[in-house]
């Protein structure tokens, strides 16, 4: 069985990129906010979460900390995807509690397997 990757992404397109990249590979559940993924990751918990930063409503760092809270997703790893790729971000999103950042647009899908079976192991 394919692991499940959660994808929490606002932009359609996005989320078809990383569908397309990962399918073959993966389960691939999508959610276009952190409310809708908050609310069902539970019932069938991801192995990982790409999760963007820029969300409405409640944005990815806010995500990542009701995940962490909750006893049945707090140990998932999840990877920080954001467009705002500056100088020392990495840092910042790690040390927020994120396991690995990823800036956007991904051009090379194969940087997105490489943090996705580190994470996985």
């Amino acid at each position: 069985m394919k692991p499940l990757i959660a994808v929490i992404e606002d932009s359609p397109d996005n989320r078809l990129l990383i569908q397309a990249f990962l399918e073959d590979q993966y389960e691939v559940a999508e959610y276009e906010n952190g409310v809708d993924a908050l609310a069902q990751m539970p019932s069938q918990p991801p192995a990982l979460v790409l999760l963007d930063i820029s969300l409405p409503v409640m944005d990815g760092v806010e995500v990542l900390s009701n995940m962490r809270k909750d006893d049945q997703l707090a140990q998932i790893p999840v990877v920080a995807l954001t467009a705002h790729a500056m100088s020392g971000d990495r840092e910042k999103y790690l040390s927020l509690g994120f396991n690995e950042y990823i800036s956007k647009p991904i051009w090379d899908e194969q940087i997105l397997f490489d943090v996705i079976e580190k994470l996985l192991q």
